[in-house]
């Protein structure tokens, strides 16, 4: 016997069902994203104890001899319960503990074998057993006051604290699951019985009311929609819709007319007939180039008739336009907020250390170099947003760790309108951002820019050290979809190729040894014609 389950049951069943495969396949997806960046987090924590300790004078005089050995020691312990680590070892360059939780462990060489590279003057995170078991350990140098390298220091974090660690975040993610799951369940249920209430014991007024309102949305929506029973005939026409058949010059009534004398291009009759649907189609009605959705209509499994949307394809280009100009400000405001928080993460740790004569020189050199770039930009482009906009871009690479430089010979004035502005940034944050991922990875990261302005012209030129286009794409790399990269890339140089044509622009692509450069040429209309 077929069971009958109820519409509530049905939809209880179903948003149930959906929140926890989400929340099952979430929880997979990131439980080891979350590992990964707990020990990452951990193994920052640890280097950044290791270098404050490393420039710590008590270690450099302990180590070059200018302070008894014992205070080394001291001062090692009383460091290692403030920064929440579980050792703290000093090495001299015989990789002899001068410090360690255990005193008897003082003078004895390091267990482990990871020394090796730190006496060798590299910094890094290591996994090895110790004495006090398997351990994280971060490994710094340490260097006296003629520039050679006196000794190590060695911060670790014992592994079954970093388990434990990781642990906890991964039970947060439990708990957060199953606290979605049953607010997932309480939504079904409410859901489920506001449908009932809606679906039975309906009076007239509020059938009334739903098809007022029904109406109401379908001409209020940008897209023109327009709706034809088996016959061909219209039924249905918003007001989207009439105002694109009068920009193509028919002012007449369409409702009760044959589709085909209003839209002569239109497929709907033979959506009608073969039941197929049309997705982004595009249509030339009288003129007017729209994106057409077009589908049957199908009531008890009979096709009745078919309904299209139309959107104009000017409308659609404009607003492509203007996100891509929005997601290119995200990504620099974005940037600058990521190496703010790491500068503030840096100050937080000296002040909770209590070093403030080291605190006062890191605040001095960061705002010193902050000011020198800041000064150094705005005087080579007068153009305010462009200046902000490489400055980000300037931010951006430091934090992926990538040389990038605005050359000295560049200078840009005041736009004389906002339009240019916006496609400038598309086309430079486009020509950057493919700089920046061609020399991912190299061993030689670096990327140029160059903005030359004299009569009336603009020249943009991007450089990188990058592994440059190849050679099979070079003639259509400017293409929709063609990219170096697998997956769904091949936007980027479209979207700079369209905006320099609507500009009058040009773009060219050279590989000159081992830099690839890409040259823009585009008239711009400044505000006063001045150089400095």
């Amino acid at each position: 016997m077929k069971i009958k389950l109820k519409l509530q049951s049905k939809i209880i069943g179903l948003v149930c069902s959906v929140v926890a495969v989400v929340l099952i396949v979430t929880s997979l997806l990131i439980s080891h994203s979350i590992a990964a960046e707990v020990k990452d987090s951990l193994g920052r924590q640890a280097l950044s104890v290791a270098r404050i300790m490393a420039r710590s004078p008590v270690i450099i005089e302990g180590l070059t001899g200018k302070r008894e050995a014992s205070e080394i020691q001291q001062y090692a312990n009383e460091n290692r319960k403030l920064a929440n680590v579980q050792f703290i070892v000093v090495l001299d360059m015989n990789a002899i503990r001068k410090s360690h939780p255990n005193p008897r462990m003082v003078g004895e060489f390091l267990v482990g074998g990871d020394e090796a590279g730190a006496l060798a003057g590299k910094e890094y995170l290591s996994e090895a057993t110790g004495t006090l078991g398997h351990s994280f350990r971060a490994f710094t140098p340490v260097y006296g006051p003629d520039g050679n390298q006196v000794g190590v220091v060695l911060v670790g974090i014992l592994m079954d604290y970093v388990k434990d660690a990781v642990n906890q975040a991964q039970m947060s993610l439990i708990v957060a699951m199953l606290v979605g799951m049953l607010l997932g369940i309480l939504g079904a249920i409410i859901l489920a019985k506001d449908i009932k209430k809606t679906l039975f014991g309906l009076e007239p007024e509020v059938i009334a009311k739903q098809l007022e309102e029904r109406s109401v949305m379908l001409h209020s929506v940008r897209e023109a929609i327009i709706a034809i029973d088996s016959q061909g005939t219209i039924t249905l026409l918003n007001d989207e819709g009439k105002r694109l058949l009068r920009m193509s010059g028919i002012h007449a009534e369409p409702l009760g007319r044959p589709v085909n004398e209003f839209v002569p291009k239109s497929r709907l009759i033979e959506i009608v007939r073969t039941g197929e649907i049309e997705i982004n189609l595009e249509q030339e009605i009288f003129g007017v180039s729209v994106l057409a959705n077009q589908a049957p209509l199908i009531v008890n499994g009979e096709i009745v008739g078919a309904i299209a949307t139309f959107r104009d394809k000017t409308e659609v280009k404009q607003l492509a336009e203007e996100l891509t100009g929005v997601r290119d400000y995200v990504d620099a405001l974005r940037s600058q907020a990521h190496e703010f928080m790491n500068k503030l993460h840096v100050i937080l740790g000296l002040v909770q250390l209590e070093n403030y004569d080291l605190l006062s020189s890191y605040i001095r050199k960061i705002a010193s170099e902050h000011q020198a770039e800041v000064t150094y930009v705005g005087r080579k482009i007068h153009n305010s947003v462009l200046a902000g906009f490489v400055l980000s871009k300037l931010s951006l690479a430091r934090e992926r760790n990538i040389e990038m430089n605005l050359s000295e010979d560049s200078y840009l004035p005041e736009a004389a309108t906002e339009e240019i502005t916006h496609k400038l940034v598309t086309i430079i944050g486009n020509l950057i951002e493919n700089a920046f991922d061609a020399v991912a990875g190299r061993a030689r990261r670096e990327v140029s820019l160059l903005l030359s302005y004299y009569d009336g012209y603009l020249t943009i030129e991007v450089s990188d050290t990058g592994a440059g286009v190849p050679q099979e794409l070079e003639e259509n790399i400017f293409d929709l979809g063609v990219s170096t990269k697998p997956g769904e890339r091949g936007i980027g140089l479209h979207l700079v190729k369209r905006n320099l044509d609507s500009l009058g622009g040009q773009i060219e692509y050279n590989r000159v040894g081992e830099e690839t450069n890409f040259k823009v040429t585009l008239p711009y209309e400044s505000i006063g014609d001045y150089n400095d």
